[in-house]
């Protein structure tokens, strides 16, 4: 059984976790198939949106798969590579170039959670649970994570939940910010699809500058890019887009924007 699946549907690309019996745990090889995936969706232009989702419905995604360790950590120098690894997939997904969505139902948990942070939006399902369990498993904490965590909900949420350890349920998890909305199991995959499409229906040179503006405005002063900021805007102005949502709006009708 693969443990990574994909699928695209008109504008979305879905990246699915397919390891249901392990909760959706994660090893290397599924990291390494993510990275593969992201490399399809990033490069299909008919691809404008990408739901990270988990199989089973149980889970989202519940961190690394233990089981795995001492095959792919069982060494100072395969800790290494493993780290470096995962922390570059998660850079991989906040820097994604087009829009990501966590579609989670179930528990997130962990690397779950972090995974969903790399997110741009969080959508859940009424009976998701969400922790980080590092303070309960004497596990150091990366600053990457911890910098997301605090950038989506504030550092007093971040703290409570890190030092807690505790789980929290979809409410609280939509009351501080960390979901955008809560909807019954039933319904999550279409109000998913139905946020998704909403977005690749919009320009898609527009969502790309704002989607980097927006992330250079959490980066350090010194080492952000206006220079590209600014192409970026000037590539929306320039754009065929440009003239169709001119157009559109004078005739009374949608828009169909190309991407160019």
């Amino acid at each position: 059984m693969d443990k990574m699946l994909s699928k695209i549907e008109g504008s979305i690309g879905y990246l699915i976790f397919n390891n249901p019996e392990k909760h959706n745990a994660v090893s290397l090889e599924m990291w390494d198939a993510t990275d593969a995936i992201l490399d399809e969706f990033e490069s299909n232009s008919d691809v404008r949106v990408v739901v990270l989702t988990g199989a089973g419905g149980k889970s989202f995604v519940s961190g690394a798969d233990i089981s795995k360790f001492e095959k792919e950590r069982g060494s100072a120098e395969a800790t290494k590579h493993y780290n470096a690894r995962i922390r570059a997939i998660y850079e991989r997904i906040d820097h994604f170039p087009k829009p990501t969505i966590a579609q989670v139902d179930g528990y997130c948990i962990g690397g779950g959670l972090n995974l969903a942070v790399c997110c741009d939006i969080r959508i859940c399902s009424t009976k998701s649970k969400f922790a980080m369990p590092a303070a309960k498993l004497a596990l150091g904490y990366p600053f990457p994570a911890i910098q997301r965590l605090i950038n989506a909900i504030g550092t007093s949420n971040a703290k409570y939940l890190m030092f807690t350890a505790n789980r929290i349920d979809a409410d609280t998890a939509y009351r501080i910010g960390f979901v955008q909305s809560v909807h019954d199991e039933s319904s999550l995959v279409q109000e998913v699809a139905a946020v998704a499409n909403q977005i690749g229906s919009n320009a898609p040179l527009t969502i790309k500058a704002m989607k980097f503006i927006a992330t250079q405005v959490l980066t350090d002063p010194e080492n952000r890019d206006l220079a590209q900021c600014d192409a970026l805007v000037d590539a929306c102005f320039n754009s065929e887009d440009y003239k169709e949502g001119r157009m559109a709006f004078m005739e009374k009708r949608a828009p169909h924007f190309k991407g160019c």
